[in-house]
């Protein structure tokens, strides 16, 4: 017959065990914390996924792109052990330890569901999603149309104003030729004809 210090022994012993299974499974669990789900950009514009694990032992970390078209895996990597990037990222991905990565130079086919698997030794692993939404930089396009409607409108103010003083120079030319058509009419009017001239002579000497 078990006494009552007998019990209470039991009673130590299986919570002692039960805190040591909650430990464990505490220790063994992977937690991810990513502070946006959702990341808007632009085209040409450098992007962080960034997120936070907790573990136990040294994870693998991988992401993986997904879309309607697709599914790629970005980069594998163990932190200061090992990486493998994908040779259709290896130009524009940046990796860091706490399991965050940055992409660069974006285009509109970037869109699409971020996936981060954390996998620690035990085979434990936890998976979380990042969305990204990759749009056509308005502003630069129009930046560009105002650039080039301004020069638009220079052209135009130069070939007006060019037009405006090739109409005076033309102007001025018609009216020199004007004037000195009009001299050269007067100056044939004043001269006399050459038989009156003759006849005014003789009658002078008779």
């Amino acid at each position: 017959m078990r006494t009552q210090s007998d019990w209470n022994k039991s009673t130590l012993i299986l919570i002692f065990v039960l805190c040591y299974m909650g430990f464990c499974l505490q220790a063994e669990a992977v937690t991810i914390t990513t502070p946006h789900l959702s990341i808007n950009a632009s085209v040409q514009d450098d992007v962080l996924f960034s997120v936070a694990y907790l573990c136990w032992g040294t994870p693998t970390i991988q992401w993986r792109f997904m879309s309607v078209s697709r599914i790629q895996s970005i980069v594998v990597w163990q932190p200061e052990v090992y990486e493998n990037i994908s040779d259709a990222y290896k130009d524009r991905l940046h990796t860091y330890d706490n399991g965050s990565i940055m992409l660069q130079d974006l285009s509109l086919k970037d869109s699409g569901y971020y996936v981060i698997t954390v996998t620690e030794p035990s085979g434990t692993s936890k998976d979380a999603v990042i969305i990204l939404k990759v749009t056509e930089n308005l502003y630069e396009d129009l930046h560009f149309l105002a650039v080039f409607i301004t020069a638009l409108g220079a052209i135009a103010g130069f070939l007006m104003l060019s037009m405006w003083l090739l109409d005076k120079v033309v102007n001025r030319i018609k009216l020199k030729q004007r004037n000195r058509r009009q001299i050269e009419q007067e100056v044939i009017e004043l001269q006399p004809l050459d038989g009156e001239s003759e006849s005014h002579i003789s009658k002078e000497d008779s």
